[in-house]
């Protein structure tokens, strides 16, 4: 019953946290992944207290073990954002609740199994609940903090300008996260108090997550495929001095051979459509109309050559081409995902 107490929290926390994506960008499996990375993560730091625990002093340990802690957790995290898996704060959210909920709950278990005089179910409720939010919030805001990390990047390898704000924001975020966690384990007060303070902080981040996530979702869908529909417009009939896009190519236009410039042109339209495909498929899923409207096998067969034809056209462009149409062709993280998830949609 202990071990039920311990795991409780945990479970419930990730059922409440998952249920908030109402654009499906986790899936289950995925979500079950992360809290067995999160498991392995506590066996890693484990085994590192281990080997740290003769050369540390106590009073040492409080301020050392939370930082290896984040350090460790971050791993699973930090290759998820570098290959675009979690490409906006509430996803990040998701998969930094189920990596530090993986972790507390093996930590509970040694807890259980190796603490001295732990009986009362309430005791070992408390303790799971409030160590759970806090392996679960740390790990959220670090990977907040990677996803911002890995946009940055992004932004600048597409030659676009970087915001000082987002950029101070990924280093807040990437340092609050041990700060809270040595916090958390170094000053001790009335248990109540610290467990308000520990529920509120981690709450109130989630439902700040939670709103203003759904607004940055719905401004890269709305606003995207606005412009992204009227630069296809333009394309089909052309006139592509109908849009700034437009605009850009045609003043590009005498640099390069016809031919090429002709593949420019496919490419940027494959790009475009290939956007609003997958933009179209995460709004279905948002409305939960997802297998209500599937994609027909005319539509998938359609997607996957143009997405084929995509790839054989970024090949064969040239470095200068790629270069110059740098800032109008690109797939920014979110992209990236809501294309990859639209690809193994067609391959189911």
């Amino acid at each position: 019953m202990q071990f039920v107490a311990a795991l409780l929290p945990v479970v419930i926390y990730i059922f409440v946290v998952y249920k908030i994506d109402n654009f499906s960008l986790i899936s289950v499996k995925n979500l079950l992944l992360q809290v067995f990375c999160g498991m392995v993560t506590a066996l890693v730091c484990f085994g590192l207290f281990q080997l740290t625990g003769e050369m540390l002093a106590d009073e040492h340990s409080d301020y050392i073990n939370p930082v290896l802690e984040e350090i460790v957790k971050g791993l699973p995290l930090l290759y998820l954002a570098s290959r675009k898996k979690i490409v906006f704060f509430i996803d990040s959210v998701i998969c930094g609740a189920a990596v530090g909920g993986g972790f507390s709950i093996l930590e509970n278990i040694f807890y259980l199994l190796l603490g001295d005089g732990i009986t009362g179910i309430g005791t070992v409720l408390f303790r799971g609940l409030e160590v759970a939010l806090i392996h679960m919030g740390c790990s959220a805001i670090v990977a907040a903090g990677l996803m911002l990390v890995v946009r940055l990047v992004e932004r600048s390898r597409s030659r676009l300008g970087l915001k000082r704000s987002d950029i101070a924001m990924s280093v807040f975020l990437l340092l609050e996260a041990p700060v809270l966690h040595v916090c958390h384990n170094a000053f001790h007060f009335n248990p109540l108090m610290q467990f308000i303070f520990v529920f509120g902080t981690m709450g109130g981040l989630l439902m700040w997550t939670y709103y203003y996530d759904v607004d940055m979702i719905h401004r890269w869908l709305d606003k995207g495929l606005d412009k992204q529909l009227s630069l296809l417009d333009s394309i089909k009939n052309g006139h592509l001095d109908d849009t700034p896009t437009g605009v850009f190519l045609e003043s590009v236009k005498d640099a390069f051979p016809a031919e090429d410039f002709f593949d420019i042109i496919c490419y940027v339209q494959l790009n475009v459509e290939l956007n609003v495909a997958a933009k179209s498929r995460v709004m279905i899923r948002e409305s939960g109309l997802e297998r209500d409207l599937p994609l027909s096998d005319e539509e998938k067969e359609l997607i996957m050559a143009q997405y084929t034809e995509y790839k054989i056209l970024e090949k064969n462009l040239g470095k200068a081409a790629r270069m110059t149409i740098a800032p109008i062709v690109k797939f920014y993280p979110a992209d990236q995902k809501a294309l990859e998830d639209l690809k193994a949609e067609c391959k189911m």
